[in-house]
């Protein structure tokens, strides 16, 4: 794999980078017609995929149970996790990569998706140990097509230099695309002794406040902001967001 470590402030554990790939256009003939009404989509119609990409930090197990709980709560039961440390979660799917793209493919009946990655990086996707590689962002795309369509579909990619999933093809009218960092910046908390990526630990935070993806995407963004600044991280994360037309007001699951 094609990782490289990031040197941060001395009370930080290092991180991993990746940068973009060029931009995707979108495949030919895709259906961007929003299949649900934007809004209120029932919990219990949620398709949710979590997948923790890399087991070399605790953080992003932790990220993905911590949300799979909150999800649970919310009485979203479509919930399928991925893990690259089944010594750790001997009851969920290893993240390989023709499992993150079955269980994206495999919305049949949902109302709305969710896919949160966390995980490090490469210069041209997310990790997923078990495979030794990666998933990019074409491969993202086309198994979210395949899978949810013209759903509402929230995505969450929580790694550095996320920002290269906001391509053409990811910015699709029905979908909320959340990344934990721009595309020529690293995010920060993946370190072994790390609970919780930095990213991760906003969202977290701030999930039980907001109403919609879009306010609990700027919601997460400003405490990312607030927390680098109080660590006194030169260089920011700066994630981003992107919010399609037809689901502006999509509201998270049990609000």
């Amino acid at each position: 794999m094609l990782v490289r470590v990031v040197a941060v402030i001395a009370l930080m554990a290092a991180v991993l980078a990746c940068t973009p790939d060029s931009g995707e256009a979108p495949p030919a003939g895709r259906n961007t017609t929003l299949a649900a009404a934007p809004g209120g989509v029932p919990a219990a119609r949620w398709h949710a995929v979590l997948i923790a990409g890399d087991n070399n930090s605790p953080s992003f197990d932790n990220g993905v149970d911590a949300l799979r709980d909150k999800l649970s709560a919310r009485g979203v039961r479509d919930i399928r996790v991925l893990t690259s440390d089944s010594g750790r979660n001997p009851t969920a799917e290893v993240a390989s990569a023709a499992n993150v793209s079955k269980a994206l493919r495999n919305a049949v009946g949902a109302g709305a998706c969710l896919a949160f990655i966390t995980s490090h990086g490469t210069e041209t996707g997310f990790v997923l140990r078990p495979a030794n590689g990666v998933i990019r962002p074409g491969t993202l795309d086309a198994a979210l097509d395949a899978g949810c369509g013209s759903l509402p579909t929230v995505v969450v990619v929580s790694a550095c230099h996320s920002g290269v999933f906001l391509t053409p093809g990811m910015r699709q009218p029905n979908r909320v695309v959340l990344t934990a960092a721009a595309a020529d910046r690293v995010s920060f908390g993946c370190g072994a002794g790390d609970r919780f990526t930095y990213y991760d630990q906003c969202l977290l935070q701030q999930f039980d406040a907001a109403s919609t993806w879009g306010q609990l995407a700027q919601a997460t963004r400003s405490c990312v902001q607030n927390l680098e600044k109080s660590m006194g991280i030169r260089t920011p994360s700066q994630p981003q967001i992107f919010v399609g037309s037809a689901v502006a007001d999509l509201r998270l699951p049990g609000r």
